[in-house]
């Protein structure tokens, strides 16, 4: 491949920004980050023209976009979905699932590994994120009912053996058997994550000492302080916010929450602690109307408007619409953060969470050439994954739009 020179731009790195710096990548590792721009003969070179060098975005939990879901089990799915949200800055991901059969999770696994073998133009999959079907049915949120259940160790630990690339589960933690759950998961360097949930206080503190160190889209489908009895119990909200060290991830599409609770959860729980996800199901980089939450052949049927996907009746949201850079900018406009925060909770912050910040995340020798570059308002020029150009506002022919 030879070298890659990225010139003129100011570069987001872990200690600040560079202004006016220049990324030098060679066979799709960064391997020189500084000012000025270095005459380097025969490398191939980008202007930055002043906009900003940003690490990739890392979307940790998405579902679909561009008319594709994952749980459509096909390779032109899984692709379609990985070159949709790279156009918008993503430069990895993690293919979610959502609850359904074993033998739908089997074929996803499958699919999962030749689709990974062919993804040469889109966002790069960290592993594969199983949300389900695990949970607690009063959080059920958009979730298919007919496939929740409890956690039944024949069944996890027959998926977890048969695929390598399980690194994420959600799944609610007071259910029977979900401690145990949380504890092989970690054995096997799988993260469990809380989601869909109705615990409470005591029950998440024993839950994270079993491994749950992690809350799925944090307030969406998950407890807060309940009554029973006249007495009042802290639930899983409050308890993420008590304990200092569990990560949450937010879906800041600006419909989820509110701006004063992305505030609240940037103010308590940090840029450290917080990473941005779309969560986006196949509407997301579509037109508005009907569409389908899940695998088109059943499938549940959902309404886009306003910005988001909604159950027909309207009683809840089913999933978002979002894309990566929609989540930095809302972050800065909605929650009024600074840049480089939202920047961190889109790009290293899901890294270390995943624990693959050495290799993706941030702009530092010898990690991936992972790179996206924007202007002030967010708005992606390019995207550049393990050093090749997948997207550009003046190549976009390399993308196939459907």
């Amino acid at each position: 491949m030879g070298y890659l020179k990225i010139f003129n731009g100011n570069i987001i790195t872990p200690q600040g920004l560079i202004k006016d710096g220049t990324v030098v990548i060679r066979d799709g590792i960064i391997v020189e980050v500084g000012n000025g721009n270095p005459d380097i003969s025969g490398a191939e070179a980008i202007d930055a023209s002043g906009k900003y060098i940003s690490p990739g975005f890392i979307d940790m939990h998405v579902h679909g976009g561009g008319g594709f879901d994952f749980m459509d089990n096909t390779i032109e799915a899984f692709l379609g979905v990985a070159q949709t949200h790279a156009a918008y800055g993503t430069t990895a991901l993690m293919p979610t699932t959502l609850s359904c059969e074993k033998q739908d999770l089997l074929n996803t696994l499958s699919i999962y590994e030749i689709a990974n073998s062919k993804n040469t133009m889109g966002a790069s999959f960290v592993g594969l994120h199983i949300e389900g079907p695990y949970f607690n049915v009063k959080q059920k949120g958009a979730q298919d009912e007919r496939y929740i259940r409890n956690p039944d160790p024949a069944e996890y630990k027959e998926l977890v053996e048969s695929a390598v690339f399980i690194k994420r589960w959600s799944a609610a933690p007071e259910l029977k058997g979900a401690l145990a759950f949380g504890s092989y998961l970690r054995s096997k360097n799988i993260l469990p994550a809380i989601a869909h949930t109705d615990a409470i206080y005591e029950e998440v503190v024993q839950a994270y000492e079993n491994g749950f160190t992690h809350a799925t889209h944090f307030y969406s489908c998950m407890s807060g302080v309940s009554r029973r009895n006249a007495y009042r119990y802290a639930g899983v909200v409050e308890s993420a916010y008590l304990i200092d060290e569990m990560t949450v991830e937010i879906i800041a599409d600006g419909s989820h929450l509110p701006a004063p609770l992305l505030k609240l959860v940037y103010k308590i729980k940090g840029p450290g602690h917080t990473a941005l996800i779309t969560d986006a199901m196949r509407g997301a980089s579509m037109p508005d109307g009907e569409s389908i939450l899940g695998s088109m052949h059943d499938g549940m049927k959902v309404v886009i408007e306003d910005g988001v996907a909604k159950l027909p009746d309207r009683s809840s949201f089913a999933g978002s619409v979002a894309t990566a850079d929609q989540l930095v900018r809302n972050m800065i406009n909605l929650a009024q953060i600074p840049l480089m925060d939202a920047v961190r909770m889109a790009t290293r912050t899901p890294a270390e969470i995943l624990g693959i910040g050495k290799q993706k995340g941030s702009i530092q020798l010898g990690a991936d050439a992972d790179i996206v570059i924007f202007d002030h308002q967010i708005n992606v020029e390019k995207t550049i994954i393990r050093g090749n150009l997948v997207y550009g506002k003046k190549r976009s022919h390399l993308l196939t739009h459907h």
